[in-house]
């Protein structure tokens, strides 16, 4: 069977992410990606949201693997999923300006040990939906590598956010380790051929 790059899912916060949110730049970048739409993207209910998240792999669904890419309270939601769900078809999670969990009153129904999966959580200095401090502490409970951009707000369309190479730079990371471990290692012993 050919071998098939994992495809991206965008996963967006409240209210969705507008046409011009880097989101939906990114989504924009590959044509086989995929967003996660919440009926209603204005209530922040975190086991609907991951469930929706479930449900879009289903659909979208040929047995590959993903990329997730959330902002947040998608990233919420991508972390609930990724909990719940040990053998989901993501591969590696990017998590982007995420929102405070204690604004919502579910902390405690986040996960608070390393996720299953590779995962990158890139926060902000000034995001008033997370602090810094926050976004260090969940990234460290998750597993997740941290960066923080600095002076940059939620790090949305409104904070200047449109194209966002970040976030593309990360996917072709992302695709490149997974195409480098689908290549053999070597060639089985049996497979040299010796001149005689």
């Amino acid at each position: 069977m050919a071998y098939q790059s994992p495809r991206v899912l965008i996963i967006p916060g409240l209210h969705d992410s507008g046409p011009a949110h880097w989101q939906t730049w990114l989504q924009g970048q590959y044509r086989d990606a995929r967003r996660v739409t919440q009926r209603d993207p204005s209530r922040p209910e975190l086991e609907r949201w991951a469930e929706r998240i479930q449900r879009t792999l289903e659909v979208a669904g040929d047995g590959g693997e993903w990329l997730a890419v959330a902002h947040s309270f998608g990233c919420l939601a991508l972390a609930r999923h990724l909990a719940d769900r040990p053998g989901s078809p993501i591969r590696e999670a990017l998590f982007v300006a995420p929102a405070e969990p204690d604004k919502f009153g579910i902390a405690e129904a986040l996960p608070h040990q390393r996720l299953p999966r590779r995962s990158r959580l890139i926060a902000s200095s000034t995001d008033p939906w997370m602090s810094a401090a926050s976004a260090a502490r969940w990234a460290h409970r998750w597993g997740a590598s941290y960066s923080n951009l600095g002076n940059v707000g939620h790090i949305n369309a409104e904070a200047g956010f449109g194209p966002f190479p970040l976030a593309k730079s990360w996917v072709e990371a992302a695709r490149a380790r997974a195409a480098a471990e689908a290549r053999p290692r070597h060639a089985e012993f049996s497979e040299w051929g010796f001149a005689t």
